[in-house]
């Protein structure tokens, strides 16, 4: 035991903790493991000596008459023996061997005191990285467990799992890459940081340290929606009417913008201007798909609906769906996507539905109960043209149907007409396009024959969007100036 002062901060400083803290686990250890080998009930202390630099241990013992329990307690003739001026009541310190304490005894202690190191080091890794959550690290990969990725962070290692990982990149041991901090846990077994290179958190640092303006607060990240390795959708808006956001976030060439996108090992990158308004926001959160028109279904549930013409649906909705996926994480909609076609027929359907006659079930999505509508098919009632004629005393002549359920009827009716007719409504606008586009068949014919260079940069701007920059990461981009409509 001589010396071990000298061990512990030894221990200190490669652990990082305070080293009171390794002693009072020292301490600890030492008790575990006399309680251990002399298999007793007595109460044990460690003391430091710092004379010597070793630890003590004593058995403590009260002062009684008469002794009732002689494991906790002894006579004041056995007291004074020990301390000349001990009196009743007193504790009197015993001191024990510590040689004794046999291999078990050491190997307990051992464990105790690993165990106590552990988890100090994890509470002084907590206390540390708990309020840099989402900030910007470098990093060395040290080693590989398995699909997993442990870096180092300098005082400590941080787990960078398969999930959080590109599938654009592939790491080596010794490799530096940068990182975001996702996750602090202190009651993990493994490494307590968990980092991130497929958060969203990651490319929002990267412009905050790219685009000075970002960094002082002129342009703001507004949202920002990621697949990583594939694609990212970003939104940016200017507190400064004379800073244009999205030319700023690109660079003079695509300088800055393409810097990122090399860091992300090529990742696409799509920068869009923000608006307050939905409808707005929405179409250029779909870019490069032309959006023919967007209509808000429920705005407390954020529910829209976009149509797009039949030759950009495939572009709107986009590989496997992220288009559309990305877009609606970045506004936080749910976005329903038709085409002309699709919402042609299903405005067909709703009138077809009308002439023929809608079977009462169709009530059913206008909040109308199954046992109501049950109970209107026993009473022979089977269109909803049916139902609309009847009298509320007719109704309620009916088995199973009361004054309240009249009630629930008649707002269902309400409910299912008046969305059918809103979806007619929409037929004639959508037929008194193309009527206006041939009124002048010759006019128009020789306006695009005149100017081919005229049509071909309209049609390039409208497939780039407006509020809207795309980039992939190839040189042909990297040379591009900044499109602003």
């Amino acid at each position: 035991m001589e010396n071990i002062y000298q061990s512990i901060e030894i221990l200190s400083k490669e652990k990082g903790i305070d080293p009171q803290i390794v002693l009072d686990a020292v301490k600890d250890a030492m008790l575990i493991a006399a309680r251990k080998h002399f298999r007793t009930v007595e109460n044990y202390e460690a003391e430091f000596d710092e004379k010597n630099g070793g630890l003590k241990l004593y058995a403590v013992k009260t002062v009684a008459d008469p002794v009732a329990d002689p494991a906790l307690e002894m006579s004041p003739s056995e007291a004074r023996r020990i301390d000349p001026n001990a009196e009743i009541g007193a504790t009197v310190r015993i001191p024990k061997p510590t040689d004794a304490l046999g291999r078990i005894s050491a190997q307990t202690a051992k464990q105790v005191i690993f165990q106590k190191v552990r988890e100090a080091e994890r509470e002084t890794i907590y206390r540390e990285y708990a309020d840099r959550v989402g900030e910007l690290v470098n990093t060395t990969i040290k080693r590989v467990e398995g699909l997993d990725l442990v870096v180092d962070l300098g005082k400590t290692e941080a787990r960078l799992p398969k999930r959080e990982q590109s599938r654009l990149e592939s790491y080596s041991v010794g490799d530096r890459v940068r990182c975001v901090i996702k996750i602090v846990d202190k009651s993990a077994k493994g490494p307590g940081v968990v980092v991130s290179r497929g958060d969203a958190e990651l490319v929002k640092r990267l412009f905050e340290q790219e685009v000075p303006e970002i960094y002082d607060g002129t342009v703001t990240i507004r949202a920002c929606a990621r697949e990583a390795g594939e694609r990212t959708k970003i939104a940016v808006s200017s507190r400064d009417r004379d800073v244009d956001s999205v030319g700023a976030c690109v660079g003079m060439k695509g300088m800055r913008v393409q810097s990122i996108i090399r860091e992300l090992r090529g990742e696409k990158i799509d920068i869009i201007e923000y608006s307050d308004d939905a409808v707005t926001f929405a179409t250029r959160a779909l870019s490069p798909a032309k959006i023919t028109r967007v209509t808000i279904l429920d705005p407390v549930e954020h529910h829209m609906e976009v149509i797009v013409d039949d030759s950009q649906l495939s572009l709107a909705i986009g590989k496997k769906g992220q288009n559309v996926r990305l877009a609606a994480k970045l506004l936080g909609w749910k976005i329903d996507i038709k085409s002309e076609e699709e919402k042609r027929q299903e405005v067909q359907n709703a009138m077809a539905l009308l002439s023929t006659g809608a079977p009462v079930s169709a009530l059913i999505e206008h909040g109308l109960a199954e046992a109501t509508v049950d109970a209107l098919v026993n009473g022979d009632i089977g269109t909803v043209e049916k139902l609309g004629n009847m009298t509320p005393e007719e109704l309620e002549a009916i088995e199973g149907i009361d004054e309240e359920a009249v009630g629930r009827i008649q707002q269902a009716i309400n409910s299912f007409y008046g969305q059918a007719y809103e979806q007619t409504a929409e037929q004639p606008e959508q037929q008194l396009e193309p009527q206006a586009e041939n009124v002048e068949p010759a006019e128009a014919a020789a306006e695009a024959s005149a100017a081919p260079s005229d049509t071909m940069e309209a049609s390039s701007e409208s497939v780039a969007g407006e509020g809207v920059e795309e980039y992939s990461g190839t040189e042909s981009s990297a040379g591009e100036e900044a499109h602003r409509p």
